[in-house]
């Protein structure tokens, strides 16, 4: 055991010495890896607590994240994918699917391909094998808007129209609105721009014919951040995968969390991930 930790710490030099990690519940393993710009809580919302009625669930935060402090230097992907396997590790887990959500949709991937010996199955929702041009774009306007007022309204507002799905926000008060918009604005983590800055190189096409495991893809119908033609990407290149389809914009813990834990637990209860 001591070897093999040795040989992740390696390869996650780039990295803080350990990502800060939260652990729930009793059970299988599963692991979370969350979204750019956001961490465990946030990309997961009430669907940790469904998910840890059956499991034991890890969460780590990115550099940035949460508690995890920012890195030395640029992240990179095998980087991000190593640390949330040493940190399902260190919580006691030899064997554990991965649950990805938006950018860590492409860490699971990768984590998946480089240890293969750990992960048992994988689900990969509102997520992409590598961002369009049409999600560079909005990237590039998020970071833009980032480093003029990370807490600005501007940025709140963009990421709110970017986020919600059209239903959903036409649905919520002024009120609710305002206080969407004061979550952003209070919320946006420290590592937000270093871990969209990995979206320039982000790219695991080659790596999902090496996917070996069941893979379940969560495609939200009203994405407008990754649409659902990354999700059919995704699906389209694991071999075996499932496609499921969410009626909901990219923040699915906010709008479907009941529907969200459910097809996670039903799939992952039947393939033993």
């Amino acid at each position: 055991m001591a070897g093999r930790f040795a040989s992740i710490s390696a390869m996650t030099s780039s990295l803080p010495s350990a990502l800060s990690r939260s652990v729930w519940g009793s059970g299988p393993g599963l692991l979370l890896a969350h979204g750019a710009g956001s961490d465990v809580r946030d990309s997961f919302g009430p669907v940790i607590e469904s998910l840890a009625q059956s499991r034991t669930v890890v969460g780590a935060d990115f550099p940035g994240s949460g508690s995890t402090p920012l890195a030395d230097g640029p992240l990179s992907l095998d980087a991000l994918a190593d640390g949330i396997v040493e940190s399902a590790v260190q919580s006691g887990l030899n064997t554990f699917a991965i649950s990805g959500f938006s950018m860590g949709t492409t860490v699971a991937v990768r984590a998946a391909v480089r240890h293969p010996d750990r992960v048992t199955a994988l689900v990969l929702s509102a997520g992409f094998a590598r961002p369009s041009p049409r999600l560079l774009l909005a990237v590039e306007t998020w970071r833009a808007l980032g480093r003029r007022d990370p807490r600005g309204r501007e940025l709140a507002a963009y990421l709110s129209l970017l986020v919600g799905g059209p239903e959903w926000l036409e649905a919520r008060s002024g009120a609710e609105i305002e206080e969407q918009l004061g979550l952003f604005a209070a919320g946006m983590p420290a590592g937000t721009d270093a871990q969209l800055a990995l979206f320039d190189h982000l790219d695991v096409r080659a790596d999902l014919a090496r996917v070996k495991v069941p893979a379940l893809v969560v495609s939200p119908t009203g994405d407008l951040l990754t649409t659902p033609v990354h999700s059919r990407e995704l699906a389209e290149g694991i071999p075996g995968a499932r496609l499921a389809v969410l009626d909901c914009g990219h923040a699915i813990a906010a709008e479907r969390p009941t529907e969200w834990a459910a097809l996670i637990r039903e799939f992952l209860d039947g393939v033993g991930g």
